[in-house]
């Protein structure tokens, strides 16, 4: 109700308004007065709260809108008086501002009302404090500024109002920055812009994701956290509830608010709310039993006295806020305390002050609420209460910064220099112009300047609500914020200082999902703000390094995810080495297959001249013994790391190498056969393949397999490949064929050499002889081709380095076939069965045993 009534008087105020030639004329109606005034050449207005509370006075007044009564008496409207009286007099007395000009002033009540501030702030204009509205309005504007309104929403008003003239110590709604609505506004105060910047960043700062917040339903609570909302979600902190709340709140109201915050699960509180609407939540939370919470207050209730003594049951205890930095004024503190200039300027406001103040009275009335009768001679140093209390002087000091913005604007304008040629106030407009561009100092050292939207720079004070041994509270400084200064450094707090809600050391705790540790994403729980969230394991290959990561990065290809997934690890790298027990394994199967090939050799060479070694053509038998030396010593080219020449090498060894054993095996073979065809009478068939066509036949079946290597080579060489398709958290480091072409011709040409020395071996097989070497031929051909038939769909199947552990099997298997097969039955005649190794025996000629 009172915010539409509020609402009406603007209306009415203004309708009731007009404004010709540059002048204005006054509220028809009850007449208004200052509080305090005094004279001077240029006159400097002022509207503050000297009264907390207002009510309609008539109902029935016939003058619209009706008269209304002021209740409450304010002791920080008279120190604020007090300071703007100091300023002006410090003026008027100083010989280098304003010489010759004397300052006066007009101090008005608003009694708390938007409408009263406005129709205060009209009179203040006009100078026309009880006019008829029908009385031309021929005034010139009666002063050169007014300081205040106190409160953003009088502010707003006013400045709507009356036009270039208002200068605000203490309201701070961003929405008065917006220079096309109020494009004649300025304040000494920083405007709630860098206030909610300056909250959300400290929320921010303590972990504080999850938080509630209570705001004044008003322009300044309502506005300041819209801007605290923004900032909070451009920063990741969630609002899990934004109640309003006023004094004139019905109690239903209020117990819907308190319902709110006790469902509630944050354990912090944002309060955008004045000093009075913090009074009253403090009982109330009190009432319902509501403690535990952190508080994070605004400059408007952080350091104010009075609502520290109303919380005797700890409510706000550990409370947090940002304040108006600490400043000094030199002399203000006592000027403020001696109230002779109080009565002096008004002697109405002085005695309601002297009264209120020693709660006595001059004259003994009926309607009088204090007995004892005032002497006039009581002292203020006996007294401790608001107006002794200088804990808001960085606010005074805000009046006094305006003040002498004025005069120092005025000294510009007047053309000052040792005297002041002009003694009368400036054009608004060419005042506000000017106004907007001083730059000064204190007599204290403080640089006093606005920006482009009429505000001065931002720095707070943060301050901490703590309990001393007495059992008070004490405004504890912890730190600081400068907007001027980097994102970064702006915010300075000593953390170790700071006693929290409940008394307690530890910072409390107010997220509504835990942060998601390294290794996890955060995902948003449906239908719930982003800070409730779950933390999602990533998946392999990705990582997250930092706490609350949004999502997982992917690790490059050369990298894998650790077990935690906080970091990007070298993937191992796969190779059939000679470290591991399988490359360990093959490297000594082949040496023992290179070492029993020697020692076959020995022997051979040993028993040269015997029948079984010459029988078998022994020319041949050395260069088969020689080349699958080279076999099982070839097969060591695939273990160890690939390389560019291990790659080319290891498959053309390999292949020239086997055709050269397999060209020597066929031509045992075909040896044999012309053996037994030159047995037949009147054949001459071993003359056609002798020992030189022996050698040219195994010469030119081993050149072909040159000549494909060499086109292999020439065309598309192998080379070293890292697979990382076949595993995800490994890179099989493993030889790339080039041209699987090449590889395949390579085994095709190697497999026709042995199915062709298969099916002749076969066909000699029985021949007559005691000692046919087609047998062991035979069955040695039939292993290798198992072998490399088996071998075919286990190398393509075959994982990583088990397919090089196959190749490798393979060839050590056929290489120990045709080693076992054709050499070990003659070794075991040589040495343990000597007496077979003759002639007779290799001829047929003796039965054998």
């Amino acid at each position: 109700m009172e915010h539409i009534i509020t609402f009406l008087h603007v209306v009415i105020a203004i309708m009731n308004f007009s404004r010709t030639n540059g002048t204005f004329c006054s509220l028809q109606g009850e007449p208004v007065y200052p509080q305090l005034s005094k004279e001077g050449d240029i006159t400097i207005g002022a509207i503050f709260l000297f009264h907390s509370k207002w009510q309609i006075a008539d109902l029935s007044y016939s003058v619209r809108p009706p008269p209304v009564k002021c209740t409450g008496l304010d002791f920080r409207a008279f120190q604020f008086s007090q300071t703007m009286i100091y300023a002006i007099e410090e003026i008027n007395n100083s010989s280098s501002l304003l010489p010759g000009v004397s300052l006066g002033y007009k101090i008005y009540d608003s009694c708390s009302s938007v409408a009263m501030g406005v129709r205060v702030a009209m009179a203040l204009v006009s100078g026309n404090e009880n006019s008829d509205l029908n009385e031309p309005c021929t005034k010139p504007t009666e002063v050169q500024a007014i300081i205040g309104e106190t409160y953003s929403s009088a502010s707003m008003a006013i400045a709507n109002s009356v036009g270039p003239l208002g200068i605000s110590h203490y309201s701070t709604c961003e929405c008065l920055s917006d220079k096309r609505k109020y494009p004649s506004f300025l304040r000494t105060i920083p405007s709630d812009y860098f206030q909610s910047r300056a909250l959300a960043e400290m929320v921010k700062y303590f972990g504080w994701t999850w938080v509630g917040a209570i705001r004044t339903d008003d322009a300044y609570g309502n506005n300041g956290m819209a801007a605290f909302t923004e900032a909070a979600k451009q920063l990741g902190i969630c609002l899990e509830y934004s109640l309003p709340f006023y004094t004139t709140y019905s109690e239903e109201k209020v117990l819907r608010i308190i319902q709110q915050i006790k469902s509630s699960t944050s354990r912090v509180i944002v309060g955008f709310l004045h000093m009075w609407d913090m009074e009253m939540l403090v009982q109330v939370f009190f009432k319902h039993n509501i403690t535990g919470y952190q508080w994070v207050g605004t400059e408007a209730w952080i350091i104010n006295p009075g609502v520290a003594k109303l919380d005797k049951n700890n409510i706000v205890q550990g409370a947090i806020g940002l304040a108006i930095p600490k400043t000094t004024i030199t002399g203000l503190k006592e000027f403020i305390l001696d109230v002779h200039p109080l009565k002096s300027a008004g002697n109405a406001a002085f005695t309601e002050f002297w009264e209120e103040m020693f709660q006595c009275t001059f004259t003994m009335k009926n309607e009088s609420k204090y007995k004892t009768v005032c002497t006039g001679s009581e002292k203020l140093s006996e007294l401790e209460n608001a107006f002794t209390d200088m804990s808001l002087m960085p606010i005074f000091s805000n009046v006094y910064k305006g003040i002498y913005a004025v005069a120092h604007t005025l000294h510009g304008l007047l053309g000052c220099i040792q005297s002041c040629p002009i003694k009368k106030q400036s054009d608004p407009f060419t005042f506000l112009k000017h106004l907007k561009m001083v730059r000064f100092q204190t007599k204290d050292g403080e640089d006093v300047f606005f920006n482009e939207n009429g505000d001065p720079p931002a720095k707070y004070d943060i301050i901490n609500w703590q309990r001393t041994k007495e059992n008070q509270y004490e405004f504890v400084n912890i730190g600081h914020y400068d907007s001027s200064f980097s994102p970064n450094d702006r915010l300075l707090i000593n953390t170790a200082s700071i006693v929290w809600a409940q008394n307690s050391k530890d910072v409390p705790r107010s997220v509504c999902s835990e942060s998601c540790p390294p290794g996890t994403r955060k995902a948003v729980q449906k239908g719930k703000p982003i800070c409730c969230f779950d933390c999602i394991p990533c998946a392999e290959g990705e990582i997250s390094n930092m706490t609350d990561s949004i999502k997982c990065k992917q690790c490059y290809q050369d990298y894998w995810s650790n077990p935690h997934r906080d970091e990007c690890v070298k993937k191992e790298i796969e190779f059939l080495s000679y470290e591991e027990t399988m490359g360990i394994l093959l490297t000594a199967v082949s040496i023992i297959g290179a070492l029993t090939t020697i020692i076959i050799t020995i022997i051979f060479f040993k028993y040269k001249d015997t029948p079984i070694v010459k029988a078998n053509n022994s020319e041949l038998s050395f260069l088969l013994l020689f080349s699958l030396t080279l076999c099982f010593l070839c097969s060591l080219t695939f273990i160890g790391r690939p390389s560019e020449w291990s790659c080319m090498l290891r498959h053309t060894m390999f292949g020239i190498i086997f055709v050269l054993c397999i060209s020597c095996v066929l031509g045992k073979t075909i040896v044999v056969l012309m053996a037994f065809r030159a047995t037949l009478p009147g054949s001459n068939v071993m003359k056609w393949f002798g020992p030189p066509q022996q050698r040219l036949s195994v010469l030119a079946f081993t050149l072909i397999q040159v000549l494909i290597c060499v086109i292999w080579l020439a065309t598309s060489p192998p080379f070293p490949f890292k697979n990382l398709k076949r595993y995800k958290e490994k890179i099989l480091l493993e030889c790339s064929l080039g041209s699987n072409v090449g590889f395949w011709a390579v085994l095709g040409y190697i497999g026709l050499l042995a199915l062709l020395c298969f099916i002749l071996a076969f066909l000699a097989r029985k021949l007559p002889d005691n000692f046919n070497e087609a047998k062991f031929i035979t069955f040695s051909m039939l292993i290798f081709c198992a072998v490399w038939i088996t071998f075919i769909p286990a190398y393509i199947s075959s994982p990583g380095k088990f397919t090089v552990a196959v190749e490798i099997f393979a060839i050590l298997a056929s290489g120990f076939g045709l080693l076992f097969c054709i050499f070990l039955p003659k070794c075991y005649i040589i040495i343990l069965k000597p007496e077979k190794n003759t002639k007779k025996q290799m001829m047929g000629k003796v039965p054998a045993k």
